[in-house]
C-alpha cells in the first residue's frame, strides 16, 4: 500500500514516453514545414503525341526565355518534360504565350503551380498538403454523357453477339444489322425465323423485345432492347466514364481531382491547381482507344480509296503515312478488353512497343481468332476522339473530330490469347501515352462539356487568407482565455494546442489529403475540442486540491477525467466517420480534418500536457499550484 501511494504521488513518466513525444514533435514539425514555403508560378511543357524532346529543344526553350529577358527561378528537364519556375505570375503568363507560339503543336504548354519545398525536406518525402479548388484555384467542368451514343454502341456490340449465337446453333440467317434504333435480323424462311426466336430467348433472355415480321420478302425479327437493359447500359456508361476519368487524371498527375456523379447522366470534374483550361480539356478529351480487326485481303484497297466504296463486309482505313488498307467490319477486341498495358522497347527491332494484357473475354476472342487465321494479317487501329473549337461566321462552334489510323498490320504467326505486343509506334512518348490511355480504360460513351468555370489563384488565395485568419483569431482567443483562467497550466495547454495544430497539418501533408474551406472549419472546431479536454482535466485537479495533496490532485485529475474525455471524443469521432461515409466533397473534407484533429488532440491534450506537468511538478515538494 505504501509503495502504491508513493507511485501515485511521484507523477513521473518513463523515459520512452518523453522520447515518443519528442519524436512525434520533430516529425510533425518537419512534415508541416513544406506548407510554409507555398508554390512557385510555373510553366510545364510536355511533348505532343509522336514528339520527343531533345537537347535541341532544351536549348530552344532556354533561348526563348533568354531573348525575352524573363526572370527564371529554376528550369528542370526530367522524364521528357520541362518545368520552368518563375518569381511572379506576370513572367509566367508571358513565358507561356511565347513558348506556345514558338513550339506550336509539337508541345503542350500549361500553367502550373509547383511546390517551393526546399531540397532537404523533399529528400525525406515531406511535401505540402493538397489544396482544394476553393483554396488553390483550378478548373471546374460539368460533363454530359451521351447516353444515346451509349445505347447505340450497345446495339452495335449485340450485332456480332447475335450473329455468333445464330452460327453456334446452326440457324441460317440472311443478315443482321442495326437500323433506326433497332436490330433487324433477316432469315431465309419462316422455319429459320422460329428457330432464331428460340435462340434469342435462350441466349439473351429478357434483354430484348423480339417482334417477328413475316410480311417482308425475307422473314424478319425486330429486336429492341428492353427498358431494364437500357437502364443498365446507361448506368454502366456513367460509372465506366467516372472510373476512366479518375484513372486517366490520376495517371496524368493532377493532384486530388474531384470526380462525382450529378444526376443520371452528368459528371462533375474539379481539377485543383490547373489554371490552363485548354490543358484540362485535353486531359479529359483524351479518349484514345484501340480496335483489333482482321485485314480483308480479297479487295483492292487502292481502288476503294479512289472510288470511295469498300467491298461488302469491309471498311476502308489508312496507315499514318496515307497508305490505304481494307479491314473487316467485325471487331475482334477493343480497348474495353484491355486490363493492363506497359510501354517498352522491342528487343528484335529496337522500336517502341506496348505490351498488352486482355481480360478473360478478350483473351478468348483473340485465341479463337488467331487460331483460325494463322498466316493472315491482323491490324491495330488507333482511334482518337477530340473536340476542337472552330470559328464559323464569327461564332465559336465545338466540333467533334474522330481520327482512325492503322498503327500496323502484322501477319499472325501463331495463336495467342491475352498477352501480346503492339509495334509500329512512332516514338517512346507515343508508346507511353497509348499505354497510359489503355490502362485507364475506354470511355463507354462520348461526353460534352456543358459548363466550365475557372477559379483563379487570386480568389483561392483570398479564401486561404480568410480561412487562415479564422484559425489564428480562434487560436489566439483560446490562448488568452486559457492563460487568464488557468495561469501556468493554461500556458501548458497552449503549448499542447500549438503542437496539436502542427501535427494536424503534418498528418494532412503525409497523407496528401486535400484541404478545403470546410476542412479549415474542421480544424477550427478541433481547436475548441482540444482545449475542452484540458479544461476537464484542470477543473478536476482544482476539485481534487480541496481534499488531496498537490501530487495526488494532479494524478487524480488526469486519471479521472480520462474516461469523460475518451467518451466525448469517441462519440464525435463516430459522427465524423458517418459524415465521411455518407457525405460528398466538402462534407468529406470536414470529416477528414475533424477525425485527424480528434485523434491528435487526444495525444497532445493528455500525453503532451501530462509530460510537461510531470517535468515541472513531478516528484517535487510543491507548496502551491498556479492553476
Amino acid at each position: 500500500m505504501f509503495q502504491a501511494q508513493q507511485k501515485v504521488i511521484a507523477n513521473r513518466y518513463p523515459a520512452w514516453k518523453y522520447l515518443l513525444l519528442v519524436v512525434v514533435t520533430v516529425i510533425g514539425i518537419l512534415f508541416a514545414m513544406p506548407n510554409i514555403f507555398g508554390d512557385d508560378p510555373a510553366v510545364q511543357i510536355s511533348p505532343a503525341k509522336s514528339v520527343t524532346f531533345t537537347a535541341e529543344t532544351q536549348q530552344q526553350v532556354s533561348q526563348i526565355l533568354a531573348d525575352a529577358k524573363l526572370d527564371v527561378k529554376e528550369s528542370v528537364f526530367e522524364n521528357g518534360t520541362f518545368l520552368i519556375r518563375f518569381n511572379d505570375t506576370e513572367d509566367q503568363l508571358k513565358a507561356k504565350g511565347l513558348l506556345k507560339d514558338a513550339l506550336g503543336r509539337t508541345a503542350v504548354v500549361a500553367l502550373n503551380l509547383a511546390p517551393a519545398t526546399p531540397d532537404f525536406l523533399s529528400a525525406i518525402g515531406a511535401q505540402p498538403m493538397y489544396l482544394g479548388l476553393d483554396l488553390r484555384g483550378g478548373v471546374h467542368f460539368l460533363m454530359d454523357v451521351d447516353m444515346e451514343a451509349a445505347v447505340e454502341k450497345a446495339y452495335l456490340r449485340y450485332v456480332d453477339e447475335i450473329k455468333g449465337a445464330l452460327r453456334a446453333q446452326k440457324v441460317r440467317y440472311v443478315n443482321a444489322d442495326f437500323e433506326n434504333e433497332k436490330l433487324l435480323v433477316k432469315f431465309r424462311d419462316v422455319e429459320s425465323m422460329q428457330a432464331g426466336l428460340l435462340v434469342f430467348k435462350t441466349e439473351f433472355g429478357d434483354e430484348f423485345k423480339a417482334t417477328p415480321n413475316e410480311a417482308t420478302a425475307s422473314p424478319m425479327v425486330e429486336l429492341t432492347l428492353s427498358d431494364n437493359t437500357i437502364a443498365e447500359i446507361k448506368k454502366f456508361a456513367l460509372q465506366q466514364n467516372i472510373t476512366t476519368l479518375r484513372n486517366r487524371i490520376n495517371e496524368l498527375g493532377v493532384a486530388e481531382p474531384v470526380i462525382q456523379q450529378q444526376g443520371d447522366r452528368r459528371i462533375v470534374v474539379q481539377l485543383p491547381g490547373v489554371q490552363d483550361t485548354a490543358r484540362a480539356k485535353e486531359i479529359l478529351g483524351a479518349t484514345a482507344t484501340l480496335e483489333f480487326r482482321l485485314v480483308e485481303e480479297r479487295g483492292d484497297a487502292d481502288r476503294a480509296k479512289q472510288t470511295g466504296y469498300a467491298p461488302h463486309g469491309a471498311l476502308l482505313y489508312q496507315f499514318r503515312d496515307g497508305r490505304p488498307i481494307l479491314l473487316k467490319r467485325s471487331v475482334i477486341v477493343s480497348g474495353e478488353n484491355v486490363t493492363n498495358a506497359q510501354s517498352g522497347i522491342d528487343p528484335q527491332q529496337g522500336s517502341s512497343m506496348v505490351s498488352v494484357t486482355l481480360d478473360g473475354a478478350g483473351g478468348r476472342k483473340m485465341l479463337a481468332t488467331t487460331k483460325e487465321n494463322v498466316g493472315n494479317r491482323m491490324a491495330v487501329v488507333f482511334i482518337e476522339n477530340r473536340v476542337e473549337t472552330i470559328e464559323v461566321n464569327g461564332e465559336k462552334v465545338k466540333k467533334r473530330i474522330t481520327t482512325k489510323d492503322v498503327i500496323n498490320a502484322a501477319v499472325i504467326r501463331g495463336q495467342f490469347a491475352d498477352r501480346f505486343q503492339i509495334t509500329g509506334l512512332d516514338s517512346p512518348q507515343e508508346a507511353q501515352d497509348l499505354a497510359l490511355l489503355l490502362r485507364a480504360g475506354a470511355l463507354a460513351a462520348p461526353m460534352e462539356i456543358v459548363e466550365e468555370r475557372t477559379v483563379g489563384p487570386s480568389l483561392g488565395q483570398d479564401n486561404i487568407n480568410q480561412g487562415f485568419m479564422s484559425v489564428i483569431v480562434g487560436f489566439i482567443l483560446v490562448l488568452v482565455v486559457m492563460v487568464w483562467r488557468y495561469k501556468t497550466f493554461g500556458m501548458v495547454a497552449n503549448i499542447a494546442l500549438t503542437l496539436n495544430l502542427v501535427i494536424i497539418i503534418a498528418v494532412l501533408s503525409m497523407l496528401q489529403a486535400t484541404l478545403t474551406l470546410p476542412g479549415i472549419a474542421g480544424i477550427v472546431l478541433t481547436v475548441g475540442m482540444a482545449v475542452d479536454a484540458n479544461v476537464l482535466i484542470f477543473e478536476r485537479i482544482r476539485e481534487e486540491l480541496r481534499n488531496s495533496s498537490i501530487q495526488t490532485a494532479i494524478y487524480s485529475g488526469y486519471e479521472k477525467a480520462f474516461v469523460t474525455i475518451a467518451d466525448a471524443n469517441i462519440t464525435t469521432l463516430l459522427a465524423a466517420v458517418v459524415l465521411f461515409s455518407f457525405g460528398t466533397g466538402p462534407i468529406k473534407g470536414f470529416a477528414i480534418t475533424l477525425s485527424i484533429g480528434i485523434l491528435t488532440s487526444m495525444f497532445t491534450a493528455i500525453l503532451g500536457t501530462r509530460a510537461i506537468i510531470n517535468l515541472m511538478y513531478g516528484n517535487k515538494r510543491v507548496e502551491k499550484l498556479s492553476i
